[in-house]
């Protein structure tokens, strides 16, 4: 069925897969077409007016009927008794994209084509004539469809013109790691035109069974503590402390595996080249750069406790520029490996007693190749230790029971419980990595490179609170000014 531009932009506006429903779209055409089965795989272009233009998988089939799981997103078009539909409601395109996973086959012509892999995590069982599957109702920049209450597949919405890498990061796990804490990958399929980079359009995984991510979790256990605090008592449960120690180990683990001189130039380790430290410098310069203009135009709306983190972070510019400067300037004997790279309590789901990591894709506001760069595996441990920050201080800063303390009390408190947890997240990531290991120099060397990523992952923190959540921009501003006291005794 033809379908004009408008009619497209409609559509895709009722989606919640769509990310472009801010912006102002000027035109969205159909660019690329790949049969498959009695569907067809479109690959959608849509521009608009500032801005690059983005490009979107939808997956397209003619039926007499609407199937009889419907929604708003489920209609693209109807013409003369026929329905034009997303195909991932209908049972028969996902059972298709199931026996093609299973039998690893192509689909398509040389020119364009569909190349499905299978994984390891696909158990090895007869291809079943029939398997249940259903769509995930989740509000989601994708889609994700369940096979056998087995099976997940996450077929991306938005395309990017670089293999995903989310799939890459899975296969390289399950493939060739011992590491089992996060879904196995059980195969994938990728869109392959002639001179033309692989586009990703799914990957498939095993199906988790998890209660709560970590963020909830943590949230119940600081339930506890802040019943406590209006009555001057500081309190943390034993199994707290255990399960901090244990998601260190794990997060530890993670990142051994991830650590393999054998492997092909996509994952093996690398130092830190100066086009690497020339990449961190001018990332942190942009981001101190926007984020003391956004405070100064904020500035006056904010409270004054916030106001006088807010001037530590201000007066401190030299010095951190002195930092940043002197710490990338000299030879770093560390290595560098792809990591996780959006790493924190809300990616690690709560499994029977253990951890499972989820979400590989990577910082969301960054492109695909800055994904795709290797760090020190401490800007992940970076991002987990800033998360329990935001843990406590959300909790604390936000609750009726605690509305009445004094804020520099408050403040003190969630301090001291934070530190407490950082540092058993921290023995426990160390215990799993063993010392020495080649991805760290040494201890001096650790301690200057995590106060970088802590403080690079503040001042992005700071933009959003901003922009957004202007009650909590004491979070991000207290982790920048505690960096600085740490940088500050460095200076002596």
């Amino acid at each position: 069925m033809p379908i004009s531009s408008d009619q497209l932009v409609d559509f895709l506006k009722k989606c919640r897969w769509f990310a472009g429903k801010a912006r102002q779209v000027v035109l969205a055409s159909v660019i690329q077409q790949i049969p498959f089965g009695e569907a067809t795989i479109w690959i959608v272009e849509v521009g608009y007016e500032e801005g690059d233009t983005e490009r979107y998988q939808l997956p397209v089939i003619s039926v007499s009927e609407m199937p009889g799981f419907s929604t708003a997103q489920t209609l693209i078009l109807e013409v003369d008794g026929r329905y034009l539909v997303d195909a991932i409601y209908t049972e028969t395109f996902r059972y298709n994209l199931y026996t093609h996973i299973y039998n690893a086959e192509s689909y398509g012509e040389p020119t364009a084509r569909m190349a499905f892999v299978r994984g390891k995590g696909l158990e090895a069982e007869d291809l079943p004539e029939h398997i249940s599957t259903r769509v995930l109702p989740v509000d989601s920049s994708n889609s994700a469809l369940v096979f056998g209450e087995k099976y997940f597949l996450k077929l991306y919405r938005k395309l990017f013109q670089l293999p995903n890498p989310e799939v890459e990061m899975i296969e390289f796990l399950t493939e060739h790691s011992d590491f089992r804490q996060m879904p196995a990958f059980c195969g994938s399929m990728t869109l392959k035109s002639l001179g033309q980079p692989d586009i990703t359009l799914g990957m498939m995984q095993r199906m988790v069974d998890a209660q709560k991510d970590n963020w909830d979790r943590t949230g119940d256990y600081l339930n506890d503590f802040l019943y406590a605090v209006p009555n001057r008592v500081f309190s943390i449960q034993e199994d707290v402390f255990e399960r901090v120690g244990l998601l260190g180990r794990r997060t530890g683990e993670m990142h051994r595996a991830l650590y393999n001189p054998e492997a092909d130039a996509t994952f093996s380790p690398e130092p830190f080249t100066a086009d690497y430290r020339k990449f961190l410098q001018g990332r942190l310069n942009h981001l101190l750069e926007s984020r003391y203009n956004l405070l100064i135009d904020k500035y006056r709306a904010l409270d004054e406790q916030t106001q006088a983190l807010a001037w530590k972070f201000m007066e401190a510019k030299e010095l951190i520029d002195e930092f940043a400067e002197e710490l990338l300037s000299r030879d770093i004997h560390s290595q560098r490996i792809r990591i996780h790279g959006d790493y924190h309590l809300g990616q690690v789901l709560n499994v029977q007693n253990d951890f499972i990591v989820i979400d590989f894709e990577g910082e969301p506001e960054a492109s695909i190749a800055d994904r795709k760069v290797k760090h020190s595996p401490l800007k992940d441990v970076a991002g987990m230790v800033r998360s329990y920050h935001y843990a406590v201080s959300a909790k604390l800063f936000e609750s009726d029971e605690t509305r009445y303390l004094e804020p520099t009390k408050l403040l003190k408190v969630t301090e001291r419980w934070y530190k407490l947890i950082r540092d058993t997240y921290l023995d426990g990531y160390t215990e799993a990595i063993g010392w020495p290991h080649p991805l760290f120099k040494d201890q001096n060397e650790i301690n200057s490179l995590m106060l970088y990523y802590l403080l690079e992952k503040a001042v992005y923190e700071l933009g959003y609170e901003l922009s957004y959540r202007p009650d909590w921009v004491k979070i991000p501003l207290k982790g920048i000014v505690d960096v600085i006291r740490e940088v500050e005794k460095l200076h002596g």
